[in-house]
């Protein structure tokens, strides 16, 4: 399985960043989302940084994998996706009825 993860860019030029998550570094492509500054969160897949991420996003990303490793330990994930438990799960805009493609 691959995984796309919040990584914070750590130097970068043109067009790649040094990001770092956890004390692991690389260098990743920022082609997608051109030039970013020094602690902005990044989405990387496959060394390729894909979106640009909002603080909380990357929160909620981190607590997911967090929850992912809790499950391959045995443990009970259910504490780390306090946004989805007990909520109806919604469409994102561009699939919800009158949304555009």
């Amino acid at each position: 399985m691959c995984l796309g993860l919040p990584m914070r860019v750590v130097s970068g030029d043109e067009f790649s960043a040094e990001v770092e998550r956890g004390g692991e570094r690389r260098r990743v492509s920022t082609m997608l989302v051109g030039t970013q500054p020094v602690g902005t969160p990044l989405l990387v897949h496959l060394d390729a940084a894909v979106r640009v991420l909002e603080e909380a996003e990357a929160a909620l990303i981190e607590r997911a994998v967090a929850g992912l490793e809790a499950a391959g330990r045995g443990e009970d994930p259910e504490g780390y996706f306090d946004d989805l438990v007990n909520r109806e799960p919604s469409l994102p805009p561009h699939l919800a009825p009158g949304g555009h493609r």
